[in-house]
């Protein structure tokens, strides 16, 4: 276990989905010294596809799944509507009610116990912005999903 750092990966994904360039460099060197792998990216719609396209795009891309395994596909798409469940409320939906999100996201995967013959797991935090498709008619929101690939 690397010292003085939490395992948690929830709460790790979180900040890293808040980091600013001088924390994001000091936590990625701590996930990469716990060969965890990690990405983050934006994305801004009204459409939910859009947001867990982007999300799944980015995650292949960056390599933190393999796109040829479904069940690391199928565990990255339940954090990510996870995730979303808590920026929209519970009710996972965006154009058709006539709100739109603005998103900033974060990925991590990695073992987030001690003993690794619990596998590897996979969380996605997601923090923006939501409400009416009207700049200035939106708050702040949040989501965290967390999976077991």
């Amino acid at each position: 276990m690397t010292k003085g750092f939490d395992r948690k990966i929830g709460q790790q994904a979180i900040m890293y989905a808040f980091a600013k360039e001088e924390e994001e460099a000091l936590l990625e060197s701590k996930l990469t010294q716990m060969n965890w792998r990690y990405g983050k990216g934006k994305v801004g719609s009204m459409e939910l596809q859009k947001i867990v396209a982007a999300i799944e795009t980015s995650a292949k891309r960056q390599e933190i799944v393999n796109a040829e395994l479904y069940r690391e596909m199928h565990a990255l798409y339940h954090a990510i509507i996870e995730a979303m469940h808590g920026v929209t409320r519970g009710q996972v939906e965006l154009g058709g009610m006539l709100r739109t999100a603005g998103l900033r996201f974060a990925i991590l995967r990695g073992h987030p116990f001690e003993n690794k013959a619990e596998g590897e797991w996979i969380a996605v935090a997601v923090y923006g912005t939501i409400g009416a498709p009207v700049r200035g008619f939106e708050h702040e929101a949040i989501g965290l999903g967390i999976n077991h690939i």
